[in-house]
């Protein structure tokens, strides 16, 4: 596979991204979107972002709808055109769209934990190992999947519920502002050993976008992704 910015390039055109509550995965999917959008589609005319999380009504990738379509990367999930507090967990019908396109690479934002991972199942059609690559989102700062053990029955339990072996850990392992290169080292050394344990790869580290130096990991690393605090508010900062 070749690299962008030091960023593994997606060698299957729909990307499956999960992980647990608070792992991070839809910074990831939305600044992985956004990183695309800058380099260009590669191989394909178009890139879409299936929002299909339908459990969590918080920090929802659909959330920077217009960043994204102002990006060029349209959006797809839920059934309204717009938020709303309490919104009905009900998907668009035009969801299909990007999967079906085969000049549209997608990435798919599911649902965290198995309980959230369920709703891939009635879109199984799509999901050929030939087409798609699924990443999981570790994050070691979180007490579900801060040790070996508890990963593992997450990776497992995601696995069980959706048919699908997971092809690749996508270490996020943050403090947020107080991110530093430790933590990121500590989170690669989790995936290392979960790699060990079940075949899977490390697709990439992340690391937050001018808090942490990329030139203070270590150069082993290779695959690295700056990721964006898109999804958080300002005003949690203040």
């Amino acid at each position: 596979m070749s690299t962008f910015n030091g960023l593994r390039e997606p060698d299957r055109r729909i990307l499956v991204v999960t992980g647990h509550y608070g792992s991070g995965k839809t910074e990831f999917s939305v600044s992985l979107a956004m990183r695309l959008a800058e380099r260009g589609f590669g191989p394909y005319k178009r890139l879409a972002l299936c929002d299909l999380d339908i459990i969590n009504p918080y920090f929802r990738s659909r959330e920077r709808r217009a960043m994204l379509e102002g990006a060029g990367v349209p959006v797809y999930g839920s059934a309204y055109g717009h938020e709303v507090t309490a919104e009905i967990p009900e998907l668009a019908a035009n969801i299909r769209a990007p999967l079906e396109d085969k000049d549209c690479r997608t990435i798919v934002d599911l649902g965290g934990n198995d309980s959230g991972a369920m709703v891939l199942n009635q879109f199984g059609k799509y999901f050929t190992p030939e087409s798609t690559l699924f990443l999981t989102v570790i994050n070691a700062n979180r007490p579900e999947t801060r040790d070996f053990d508890g990963a593992m029955e997450h990776l497992r339990a995601i696995e069980a519920i959706t048919g699908h072996k997971v092809d690749g850990l996508i270490n996020n392992t943050h403090l947020l502002r107080e991110t530093d290169a430790d933590c990121v080292v500590k989170g690669h050394r989790l995936c290392e050993r979960l790699c060990d344990a079940t075949g899977a790869f490390i697709w990439c580290d992340c690391y937050p976008e001018g808090i942490v130096d990329p030139a203070s990991l270590p150069e082993e690393y290779g695959y690295l992704m700056p990721l964006g605090l898109y999804m958080r508010p300002g005003w949690l900062d203040r």
